[in-house]
């Protein structure tokens, strides 16, 4: 049986370890970023997978600088001034994923507020200079809400991404203490608007736990999701990245993340990956890849 929220706070617990990031692949990949000038969403929001992804020779770039325009209280990139748009970075990001030899890549971005079009532009730039580097390479964006500008979301699906991914991150409740600037409800509209402009495109969304949700709360996220059509979903820790964010309320027994993907299978989602130090572009390609014939 599930628990509800606990009041006091615990230890990190000993199995909530992730590689350290290190080794030749890590290297070698951390040499490619630094030389085509790119940035990494591993790096930049200090996601605990970085070595084990890096070490597998895949990682997933951040376009449109790495300063966002949005002060959420969980996130580690970078907040300011946002940086000029780079119109070579698409190429520049394809270059990467041919050296890297992907079949499967995945490009997020920071919240560009200051954009009419919220980035979606160089979104659909980046899906195309892929495709045509890399003929068959299947493309992943987990894309901002573009502050529900639905004309954006049209830009990025005309592109073809494969998936597209826009993460809910918290319970409705608690929207303004953890992504400021972001509605609930705006979130659900847009990856609705996304399926019904492009029926053949699944679309994706992460929550995380441990912020002062109670599984009921997210019960009914999830069910949201898919009232919304959503088929994708990642649920993992929320892990503070420094004391200046949202502190940890609780750690989730590894039992009940497993108990919520059996719930969201039960639901209808075509694919819920949860666990701990799940992400929601880790071991992405996992979730759309044909079901080994035995």
């Amino acid at each position: 049986m599930l628990v509800n929220i606990q009041s006091q706070r615990s230890a990190r617990p000993e199995w909530l370890r992730a590689p350290a990031p290190a080794g030749e692949n890590y290297r070698q990949l951390k040499d490619l970023v630094t030389r085509l000038q790119l940035h990494t969403v591993c790096e930049s929001a200090a996601c605990p997978n970085v070595g084990d992804c890096w070490n597998r020779r895949t990682a997933t770039f951040m376009i449109l600088g790495n300063l966002c325009t949005r002060r959420c209280g969980f996130c580690a990139v970078q907040k300011g001034a946002p940086l000029e748009v780079d119109y070579d970075e698409p190429r520049r990001v394809a270059e990467a994923v041919a050296a890297l030899g992907l079949d499967y890549a995945v490009i997020t971005s920071v919240n560009r507020d200051d954009r009419k079009d919220g980035g979606a532009e160089l979104f659909a730039l980046t899906i195309r200079a892929i495709r045509e580097r890399i003929p068959g390479c299947k493309v992943e964006v987990l894309v901002p809400d573009f502050q529900g500008n639905r004309d954006a979301m049209a830009v990025v699906m005309e592109a073809g991404p494969d998936v597209l991914n826009h993460n809910i991150e918290t319970v409705p409740r608690l929207y303004r203490q953890v992504r400021l600037g972001a509605r609930y409800e705006r979130s659900l509209e847009m990856l609705a608007w996304a399926g019904r402009l492009r029926s053949d495109v699944p679309t994706k969304s992460g929550l995380m736990m441990g912020l002062g949700e109670t599984v009921d709360e997210v019960r009914q996220t999830m069910r949201d999701l898919r009232a919304h059509g959503v088929g994708i979903m990642t649920i993992g820790q929320y892990l503070r990245p420094s004391p200046k964010h949202l502190p940890i309320l609780r750690y989730v027994p590894r039992e009940e993340f497993e108990q919520l993907r059996a719930e969201g299978a039960a639901l209808g989602f075509r694919h819920v990956e949860a666990g701990p130090l799940v992400r929601s572009s880790y071991h992405a390609d996992e979730a759309v890849r044909p079901a080994p014939v035995c």
